[in-house]
């Protein structure tokens, strides 16, 4: 589950050439021209739900990914136009900001030619990323970034399970809580690039102490990481802190849409979809029929991007919807849970439930949030990548949040099938309403 703690830790998303002269079917005069063609744009990328990495499938440990959705991001040295990979397999997060690589799929004259960030003594600069079912630490180094048509030159990154200075993990960043997701295997992708709702990974809350947020910046001399320093919030350069990537493009930076299609109740062995980038600012992008609902903003005690859902009655106050969740999280101890040890906290119910939940956004507006809820025995019978109606209880997955998760319903990627799913960035006009929202 990718869903970042935001401030929850601290109480604990050519021009086309066209010409033609001549006369014109429409009744111009002599001489008069035809209007040129529409750009072609490029504001977009290419969705997969696979099984993800192959390297997920090999050794003792051996699995394939479901409800993961990846793309592909490119990296190239500052200002280079050949020392540059693309990185395949990289989720796509609305529940958290910022891109994370790992290590050990960059290839090594790529990795050396990185500028590394530096603090106010000359010091490297690393930092701690903490999600709801673990942490990641590493390096923060720059690189020109590529992701579909867009780009964004010389942006903060994040070198997961760097080396060197970065291979001991600050106290301060496993104290959170949750496991080490130091490798590929552990993460279940090559990386991460997380879209949410905020322009910064953490914002003001990493500019000065006491540092309550997601993401902690660290000061790492030769003797080791130790010392947090503060990062000033920046969504376009010079940066400092990790920026969202679609925050930091030229143009279309106020948002996104993930657009899936719709998926059997028995699961579907892989889908393609469409990451947009840009809420209208492009004849591609615009709202149309989407409702806004709008969350809560960076100085809310959970932190933005919350929403409310009302499920038998009770209000859920701490809601949200996450592309980088693979399941339906929410408690309900009436479901039957599956007995198999494998599929330990996921719900079982037999014959398939269909629930109707209320989904409400910090400005009234509200729409139905139901869904079917499927036995994950049946659903994981198959290899299928993208399989719709599972849920689990987030108090087994993640015991050390169960407060949290007392009054919050998680809507992960099976509700994204479907639909096209707006998330508008924090301050930023999107579609004539300013953000941070969802709308579907």
């Amino acid at each position: 589950m990718r869903r970042a703690l935001c401030a929850m830790v601290g109480v604990l998303l050519l021009a086309a050439c066209g010409g033609g002269g001549g006369s014109s079917s429409s009744g111009g005069g002599s001489g008069s021209t035809a209007p040129p063609p529409p750009p072609t744009l490029t504001n977009f990328a290419t969705v997969t739900v696979d099984q993800g990495p192959a390297s997920l499938n090999t050794g003792p440990n051996a699995y394939t990914q479901s409800n993961v959705a990846y793309v592909s991001v490119t990296l190239c040295a500052p200002g280079s136009t050949t020392n540059c990979q693309t990185i395949d397999h990289v989720q796509v997060d609305t529940g958290s900001v910022g891109l994370r690589i790992f290590k050990t799929v960059l290839n090594s004259s790529l990795l050396s030619a990185l500028p590394g960030e530096t603090d106010g003594s000359s010091n490297p600069v690393g930092e701690c990323y903490q999600y709801i079912d673990g942490y990641v630490f590493g390096s923060v180094k720059q690189a020109d970034m590529t992701v579909g048509g867009e780009s964004v030159s010389s942006m903060p990154f994040q070198v997961l399970s760097d080396t060197g200075v970065y291979s001991n993990v600050p106290a301060s960043c496993s104290a959170a809580g949750g496991s080490n997701l130091g490798t590929v295997q552990d993460f279940g992708s090559n990386g991460i690039i997380g879209i949410g709702v905020t322009a910064t990974d953490c914002g003001a809350a990493c500019a000065t102490a006491p540092f309550e947020s997601a993401a902690i910046y660290y000061d790492c001399p030769s003797s080791g990481c130790s010392s947090i320093i503060g990062r000033a919030s920046s969504a376009s350069a010079p940066f400092q802190q990790l920026p969202n990537p679609v925050a930091a493009m030229n143009v279309d930076n106020n948002g996104s849409i993930l657009v899936l299609p719709s998926v059997p109740s028995t699961g579907a062995s892989t889908i393609s979809g469409t990451l947009y980038f840009g809420i209208g600012t492009q004849t591609n992008n615009g709202l149309g029929s989407a409702k806004i609902y709008t969350t809560t903003n960076s100085s809310s005690q959970f932190g933005a991007g919350l929403i409310n859902v009302t499920y038998k009655g009770s209000t859920l106050t701490a809601s949200f919807l996450d592309s980088g969740s693979n399941l339906y999280f929410f408690v309900d101890t009436s479901i039957t849970p599956c007995s198999n040890a494998s599929l330990n906290g996921l719900y079982c119910q037999s014959p398939a439930l269909n629930l109707t939940p209320t989904i409400q956004g910090q400005n009234g507006a509200s729409v139905s949030g139901a869904f079917t809820l499927s036995s994950a025995q049946t659903q994981f019978s198959s290899s299928d990548a993208a399989v719709p109606g599972v849920g689990g209880n987030p108090d087994i997955f993640f015991p050390n949040f169960s407060s949290f998760f007392a009054d919050s319903f998680d809507y992960g990627l099976p509700y994204f099938y479907g639909r096209s799913v707006y998330t508008a960035i924090e301050g930023r006009s999107a579609g004539g309403t300013v953000g941070p929202y969802f709308a579907f």
